[in-house]
């Protein structure tokens, strides 16, 4: 598969161009021998290079994207098994708002929950991570941080660990959760397990998850959706803002999502106005 097919498959024709041009400014500036091996510091120093080429830390943010986009077409295709700078972020970059065109229904966040697959323990894993992502909206991290003993299945809750972007919290399973989580602890998880590790979600392979599988799974889902980014974050966003959007209590939903100020909860509520501008915006991007 050739780098340019995979970011189709993952995200707009737009976001391609964007990310092939600036995937091409990292490779000439590290060489694709050195960069193919680089570690996290190597791209500490590109980052450096970048700061001096430009002054918008959001440019900077941006190009970073389309370099950690590389690497996760490296890990898809076995290059690496690894990735350097998944979790890389620019502190001075801001918050960016919230994309109301990228946001899902319900309804939609649901059908991520049917796929077939050849694999039953394949299917319940896969159900397990994407439940986690569409009735919890937890982060990446959180779900690759959570232990088995965090899940309460006789109380059904899952209890989220603080991290330095959230606060702990403990939230409640759905009741499908709840059967799904027992199949995959008691029966796909043991069978699956190499050495005695305590996090919840493994690889297929039986080995600690760090990430790149969950988002490689949330972007198989991209046939569904082709013209807008589906991914962890994404999912994410469009819980909180359901909630809000159905009337949900501020404060309520802050402590759902582990923000720790309410201004974090706030950007996700949506108006008429906001959501016409957003269609507006989309269809006729020149104004």
């Amino acid at each position: 598969m050739t780098l340019e097919r995979y970011l189709r498959k993952q995200h707009t024709e737009q976001t391609v161009k964007i990310y092939m041009r600036d995937i091409r400014f990292f490779l000439d500036y590290m060489t694709e021998e050195k960069a193919v091996t680089a570690t996290y510091q190597d791209i500490l120093q590109y980052v450096e290079y970048l700061r001096k080429q430009y002054s918008n830390p959001r440019t900077i943010n941006r190009m970073l994207y389309g370099v950690k986009a590389w690497y996760f077409f490296l890990f898809h295709t076995g290059i690496r098994k690894d990735h350097p700078c998944r979790f890389l972020k620019l502190r001075d970059a801001g918050n960016e708002p919230v994309q109301l065109q990228d946001l899902f229904t319900t309804s939609e966040l649901e059908q991520l929950m049917n796929r077939k697959e050849r694999y039953e323990s394949l299917r319940i894993r896969n159900q397990v991570i994407m439940s986690l992502l569409i009735y919890q909206a937890l982060r990446l991290s959180e779900i690759i941080n959570l232990k088995v003993q965090d899940v309460n299945l006789e109380e059904g809750t899952v209890y989220i660990r603080e991290t330095p972007r959230s606060v702990s919290r403990t939230l409640k399973l759905r009741s499908n959760q709840v059967m799904i989580l027992y199949k995959y602890i008691h029966e796909i998880r043991s069978r699956v397990i190499k050495t005695e590790i305590d996090q919840l979600v493994l690889t297929i392979r039986g080995t600690t998850e760090n990430g790149e599988g969950i988002n490689y799974l949330a972007g198989t889902f991209k046939n569904l959706f082709p013209n807008r980014n589906l991914n962890a974050q994404t999912i994410r966003q469009s819980v909180i803002a359901n909630m809000l959007k159905t009337g949900k209590d501020l404060r309520v939903v802050q402590a759902f999502a582990g923000h720790r100020k309410p201004s974090s909860t706030e950007k996700y509520r949506q108006s008429g106005l906001e959501e016409l501008k957003s269609v507006i915006q989309k269809l006729h991007p020149l104004g």
